[in-house]
């Protein structure tokens, strides 16, 4: 057996993925004790205050442990997996790979199962995975004993494996782990639905939002019979109605990752910065006839082609006439920072929680290029892989509480930022159109600024501004 020194030993260390992040929790492995990896192979999904995110090591060699499991917390700057760069092909011994494991019993001498050559792809975001894998342990249940090979030694040994005491397999073992995108395994973990239970219906058996709302509908039973009694029975008393929300009374959620750093962040904006938020409805019936007109355009084929696109198109030309509400205040120099780029955010709901990512240099872009930076802004959130650095240097906000048939709210300000503009629903009301009523497209729009370095004639005015491009949207070209 090769014996490693300590100078081929590497040891890979939590990064800071963000910007001032202190933590990190570990989602899953990718690899494990024995693996080959390679420069610039992604090991395990971490989840920050921020975001999702893959990490990369960077070294060649073989995995000799990984320090922590999935599920834990871990601070950066802390080494999270060793590897052996002194190219020796043989895996380390099972005690030193994996300490926290019990030592493995020999089982009688029997024919090593061939071990898989290589690794199939799974889901994006997820890496590569073997083809038995290992679910996370749930708090409370004990390792179970399950044959696993052992390459090291010729022969099959019992290793504990982590899995529910429900019999997903022969003796209890866990099944191979369902393929699910984060988005939809987070709403599982969320709602307690055991992935390896649901019934999948998405292409080549990937589980689907759906399937795991099904997976909690209570199931459908037919009405049972009424049988008349011969004479009309009236009971003293009437019995108490049951309330049922089916099985548990409550349910914790964990506040971390990005919830918590969402919590914190909008705290520290209502308590910091003195907000003030001014509202205006608006007839938008020309920017919705513009809207279905761009649809039919050539050079917007492909393009995701909505009213938020023209909103963020009104409110960037609005900031060019009032540039001084692109800013932010620092506190430590006590000065007014005016940006000459505008960064603009979208709020955007996802199932990790509220985010904010915002589109670099907003303002330097066509409407084909907003609409093509809008589009895969929305998608990346809606598939958990937005990065920690696109939600950050943002100068001033969209969030559209509309799609939620809101008419309007008072938006906190994303921290470091001095506006945020909400948009609300757009509906047919009844307007005075050319002295008449009318039926028209009618939203509200608020604007939230920070009073310390906005006044109520410049917020006014901005605001101002972006509702007349929405009424007359010819606006931007002539205002452009």
């Amino acid at each position: 057996m090769t014996t490693m020194t300590d100078t081929s030993l590497r040891e890979f260390k939590m990064p800071d993925v963000g910007e001032g992040l202190t933590e990190a929790e570990i989602l899953k492995w990718y690899v494990q004790p024995g693996d080959t990896v390679t420069d610039g192979q992604i090991v395990c999904e971490v989840e920050t205050a921020k975001a999702a995110v893959e990490l990369p090591i960077p070294y060649d060699g073989v995995v000799r442990s990984l320090h922590f499991p999935e599920g834990t917390t871990v601070d950066v700057g802390t080494s999270i997996i060793a590897v052996d760069v002194s190219g020796g092909a043989a895996p380390v011994p099972a005690e030193e790979a994996a300490p926290a494991k019990p030592a493995a019993e020999p089982r009688p001498a029997e024919p090593a199962p061939a071990k898989p050559q290589g690794r199939k792809p799974v889901l994006v975001g997820y890496g590569v995975a073997e083809s038995s894998t290992k679910r996370r342990p749930r708090k409370g249940v004990p390792p179970v004993a399950a044959p696993v090979e052992d390459t090291l030694y010729g022969a099959t040994a019992l290793q504990p494996v982590q899995g529910e005491l429900n019999g997903h397999g022969p003796h209890g073992a866990t099944a191979p782990r369902p393929l699910a995108k984060p988005p939809v395994r987070k709403l599982a973990k969320d709602l307690g639905v055991d992935l390896t239970t649901v019934t999948p219906s998405g292409p080549d058996g990937i589980i689907t939002r759906e399937d795991v709302h099904a997976a909690v509908a209570p199931p459908k039973t037919p009405e049972p019979a009424v049988t008349v009694p011969a004479a009309p029975v009236t009971p003293a008393v009437a019995p108490a109605p049951v309330v049922s929300y089916d099985g548990a009374r409550e349910t914790r959620v964990p506040v971390k990752g990005v919830r918590k750093a969402t919590a914190a962040a909008m705290v520290g904006s209502a308590f910091t910065a003195p907000h003030v938020t001014e509202f205006v409805t608006v007839d938008v019936t020309r920017t919705v006839k513009l809207v279905e007109e761009l649809k039919q355009d050539k050079d917007m084929q492909g393009l995701r082609v909505n009213p938020l696109l023209l909103i963020a198109k009104a409110l960037l030309v609005a900031i060019k006439r009032n540039p001084d509400i692109n800013a932010s205040w620092d506190e430590a120099a006590q000065e007014i920072v005016v940006k000459h780029y505008v960064n603009l955010g979208i709020a955007a709901a996802t199932p990790r929680g509220l985010i904010v990512p915002n589109i670099k240099d907003a303002h330097a872009k066509t409407l084909p290029q907003l609409a093509e930076s809008l589009g895969e802004l929305v998608s990346t959130a809606k598939e958990g892989r937005t990065s920690p650095a696109a939600m950050q240097g943002g100068t001033v906000t969209i969030t559209n509480v509309g799609v939620f048939g809101i008419d309007t709210g008072t938006p906190i300000l994303n921290p470091g930022e001095s506006a945020i503009l909400a948009v609300g629903a757009i509906k047919p009301q009844p307007w005075v159109h050319k002295g008449k009523v009318k039926p028209r497209q009618v939203t509200t729009l608020a604007l939230s600024f920070d009073h310390r370095l906005v006044d109520g004639e410049l917020g006014s005015k901005v605001l101002a501004d972006v509702a007349a491009i929405l009424e007359q949207p010819k606006r931007l070209i002539t205002w452009a």
